[in-house]
């Protein structure tokens, strides 16, 4: 069991060394940090809170906490085409345990350095384990989800379901082989934020977004956004080895609305299809872009396919 260390005790001995990086005029250690923001282009930010309990199990290994919380902020920056610069982090704990510190700071820095991104301030307090991360990169193109017209052909960036299918073995509700289990923690937390993607698409996207809450469900933000509805074929869409294998017949509605991919979903006018063609990505076609206010129509080898949910509720 560690020492307690007391609120600037954490700050300095833990994360003051990150500090550093471009852009950073004044980092950790004053009211304040001092950014220098890149002379053309826009900032990017987002924001997000991951609770114990509700993102993440407790008692997970505090590295792997501090990578997810990480990568699932930095996915939205990738998500707009930004590239990453700057984070802030609000850490609430329930106790100052100074062993579990040193392995979430090793597991958040070493995270930040393989992104190229700074920690340039933040806050820590006393309560439930809660992390809160602020995110900030520069985009000169960014990619929204307000472009999209009926015509645009809707991708995905990679296979779903592996994270959503992993969640069971996550929470031990689901025993597995150790290799199993090691891709099962990989795939929840360690998702790959997309930056080469966007960068490769960004003159090509009409929209785009990351899927963190489910396809379904994250498709149906574009819609509303752009003000249309979308046709989705399942038989095109592409599930991931290890959902087929933990998840079996569920497999293809755990890729379907299980979120927690932090792949990207976005849409290309047809005029663009063969320019996307000829970047030959990894990625794969699963619909249409139509008129009206339909949200998203689901089929299945020609027909229609209920689902029990189309994604995660934060409420």
């Amino acid at each position: 069991m560690g020492t307690a260390p007391g609120e600037f005790e954490i700050i300095r001995d833990y994360f003051a060394s990150a500090a550093q990086g471009e852009g950073v005029v004044l980092g950790i250690g004053d009211d304040c940090a001092l950014l220098q923001a890149p002379a053309s282009g826009q900032l990017a930010t987002s924001m997000d809170t991951l609770v114990a309990g509700r993102h993440f199990p407790e008692d997970a290994d505090p590295a792997a906490i501090a990578a997810r919380a990480l990568r699932v902020n930095l996915s939205d920056l990738a998500a707009m085409n930004a590239r990453p610069l700057w984070f802030t982090l609000a850490l609430t704990l329930p106790r100052s345990d100074a062993q579990w510190l040193r392995q979430f700071a090793d597991g958040l820095l070493q995270t930040a350095a393989q992104f190229g991104v700074s920690l340039v301030g933040g806050d820590t307090t006393a309560g439930p384990l809660s992390i809160t991360l602020q995110v900030i990169g520069h985009t000169e193109m960014p990619l929204r989800r307000d472009g999209a017209s009926p015509g645009d052909h809707v991708y995905i960036s990679g296979p779903l379901g592996a994270a959503a299918a992993a969640l069971p073995v996550i929470l031990g509700e689901q025993r597995v082989d150790p290799e199993t289990q090691r891709q099962a923690e990989a795939a929840y937390f360690f998702p790959e934020p997309q930056f080469a993607l966007a960068s490769a698409i960004s003159e090509l996207a009409s929209s785009a977004l990351d899927i963190s809450d489910g396809l379904l469900a994250d498709l149906g933000h574009i819609c509303v956004s752009s003000g249309v509805s979308a046709d989705v074929y399942l038989e095109q869409l592409a599930v991931a080895p290890l959902a087929q294998a933990l998840a079996g017949k569920e497999a293809l509605e755990r890729a379907a609305t299980g979120g927690d991919d932090y792949q990207l979903c976005f849409t290309v006018p047809q005029q663009q299809v063969a320019k996307l063609n000829k970047l030959d990505l990894e990625i794969f076609a699963i619909g249409i872009l139509t008129e009206g206010d339909a949200g998203v129509r689901c089929w299945h080898n020609g027909n229609p396919w209920q689902v029990s949910s189309t994604g995660y509720k934060h409420f």
